[in-house]
């Protein structure tokens, strides 16, 4: 899996300077965060649409919703692109928890107004 998104982070940071004409990542760095954002929250809603209508025994509906995460983590991973976070941040954060229970985990995290 991280060799898919190894190849995938250096495809996505090719495509930020790209001609935004030729190339859709380039576009949406081009068009700026509020357009990546923009895309993040539709391909978010998709999934979770798609996720509702999951069938256990219905292979067309569960490969809809990998379909649509999909598209939210490719979404994701070009917001991230443009806020030059580096997604093995989020794998380490994602590590870090391992054994951590996860309401210790959130009851951890600062309180937001």
């Amino acid at each position: 899996m991280s060799d898919t998104l190894e190849r995938l982070t250096d495809i996505l940071e090719s495509r930020r300077s790209a001609d935004p004409d030729s190339s859709y990542v380039a576009g949406l760095h081009h068009r700026g965060l509020n357009k990546i954002l923009e895309k993040v929250g539709e391909e978010a809603t998709e999934t979770l649409l798609a996720a509702k209508d999951v069938k256990a025994d219905d292979a067309e509906s569960r490969q809809a919703l990998i379909g649509e995460v999909a598209d939210l983590w490719f979404h994701s991973l070009v917001m991230l692109s443009h806020l030059d976070i580096d997604h093995r941040e989020i794998l380490d954060e994602l590590a870090r928890r391992f054994g951590v229970s996860g309401l210790d985990e959130k009851a951890s995290r600062p309180q937001s107004s």
